[in-house]
């Protein structure tokens, strides 16, 4: 099984980590264990050597025996022979007589012996493997002194480490178990825990590419209530805001070529009107050509609506600012539609202030705006309706407000209809994305457009700009 991924790194990154400590604790636990052992056994040794010196050194002062005869005495009577060798010694560390019975074949004086001779306390240590029989011992000698202080000899314990090293190996053998069942736990909860977030993310990233390719019904089953669920949740939401998105974009390909067939039938048949008609038919030409000219300039508007919108989205729309007198804009803006307005019976009212304060906008960039919205008034109102202009300054900002009194936008559609494509439920003619590019071309300018309505009672859109301040 190749082991990759999130997998691989807690593997070898988190895993590793707690192996080498472990591995390290391990090794100081081996090495504690070691240490108390040995300790403990020397301490042992040397607490029956110095019982025994003292003892020694009493049976000196009361009887008369030479040093041999009391060596070899404490060497018949000695209480721990089971346990452990003692080793009569000569003043210069040769062996005199030994509890086992056996001399040794080298009679060099010992290290322990050495040591004991220059140490302050007459005890000397060492451990180490015997010559004679390679096993390990321990050996601890203490130097036997007269009734007046004169080293006249000493005592040497022997100690077989064979049964500690024993046990000092049970406990490292223990502990290196424990450690290896540690490790376990943690390779298998780890693994549970790893693959709790690796399988889900699988399935995250297999349901994200099969939204790539289009399949943009895919969702994720939500398991968890963690950061993986928020995870989920979030990647449906996407799924589903990129259907939306789809659909509207479908939708709007659908409206644009409706809005864009309407007036090329329109130019269509009247041109096949006046061509049939002749020229001698002054009126039908005159209408005819009064159609075309207008639908002409109504495609003109969508195409440069698209155009916009199309550089606007690749961020190739730019902006020339000057200082501008945004009532004249307005009022051009205004005019523009004054015969359609009287045409469609809708009542157009501008109250233009006597004066306001300058911007710094792209001339046609901000009647583009006014005109948009001053157009869709128009367009959403009924014969009978008023639509109404007002510019005022608000502290440091000029307000253009434009309100009509027609259908009214509904609460569902009011939150989405500056988004891109979105047309909402209206019957009425449009691409669905000049709202979209005016709040852009406001936004882009400094300020900010905002839309309220209510469905019967007409909508009102507030085009919110700073004052130039030079």
């Amino acid at each position: 099984m190749v082991i990759k991924g999130i997998t691989r790194r807690w593997l070898f990154n988190g895993m590793g980590v707690i192996f080498a400590i472990l591995a390290v604790m391990w090794v100081f636990f081996a090495i504690a264990v070691r240490s108390y052992f040995y300790n403990s056994v020397m301490q042992s040794v040397i607490s029956i050597a110095r019982t025994n010196s003292n003892n020694f050194s009493l049976l000196l002062k009361s009887q008369s025996s030479d040093y041999y005869s009391l060596a070899k005495r404490s060497v018949e009577t000695f209480f721990d022979k089971d346990k452990m060798e003692l080793v009569m010694l000569n003043r210069n560390g040769t062996v005199l007589i030994t509890s086992s019975g056996f001399m040794p074949v080298d009679l060099t004086p010992t290290t322990d012996f050495k040591n004991a001779v220059e140490a302050s306390n007459g005890i000397g240590e060492w451990d180490g493997y015997s010559a004679e029989t390679g096993e390990k011992i321990m050996a601890v000698t203490s130097i036997l002194y007269s009734s007046d202080g004169t080293k006249i000899g000493a005592a040497r314990y022997v100690v077989s480490l064979s049964k500690v090293d024993m046990q000092i190996a049970t406990f490292i053998l223990i502990s290196g178990l424990i450690c290896v069942t540690i490790m376990l736990f943690g390779i298998m909860s780890g693994t549970y825990f790893v693959n709790s977030i690796v399988v889900p993310i699988r399935e995250i990233g297999s349901t994200a590419r099969r939204i790539a390719s289009g399949d943009l019904e895919a969702r994720i089953g939500k398991k968890y209530d963690d950061e993986i669920g928020e995870l989920c949740d979030t990647l449906n939401f996407m799924a589903g805001e990129l259907d939306a998105a789809e659909r509207m974009k479908n939708d709007f390909i659908s409206s644009v070529s409706h809005e864009l067939r309407t007036p090329l039938t329109a130019i269509r048949g009247w041109g096949e009107t006046i061509l049939s008609s002749g020229p001698s038919d002054r009126e039908t030409l005159a209408k005819g050509m009064g159609v075309i000219i207008e639908e002409t300039e109504r495609l003109s508007t969508m195409v440069e609506e698209l155009l916009d919108f199309s550089r606007i989205q690749s961020r190739r729309f730019k902006l020339i600012p000057d200082k501008l007198d945004i009532v004249a804009e307005l009022g051009e803006a205004v005019l523009m539609f004054s015969d359609r307005a009287k045409r469609e019976g809708v009542s157009l009212v501008f109250n233009e202030p006597e004066s306001l304060p300058p911007v710094m906008a792209d001339k046609d960039k901000l009647k583009q705006v006014f005109v948009n919205i001053v157009d869709n008034a128009l367009k959403y109102s009924d014969p009978g309706g008023t639509v109404t202009v007002n510019a005022a300054q608000q502290e440091s900002n000029l307000v253009v407000t434009i309100g009509d009194t027609g259908c009214g936008i509904s609460q569902t559609d009011l939150p989405h209809v500056k988004e891109k494509f979105y047309k909402g439920t209206s019957t009425r003619r449009g691409t669905g994305i000049g709202l979209a590019v005016c709040e852009e071309i406001v936004n882009m300018h400094g300020g900010h457009l905002d839309i309220n309505s209510r469905p019967g009672e007409g909508t009102k859109v507030s085009i919110i700009l700073p004052i130039y301040l030079g």
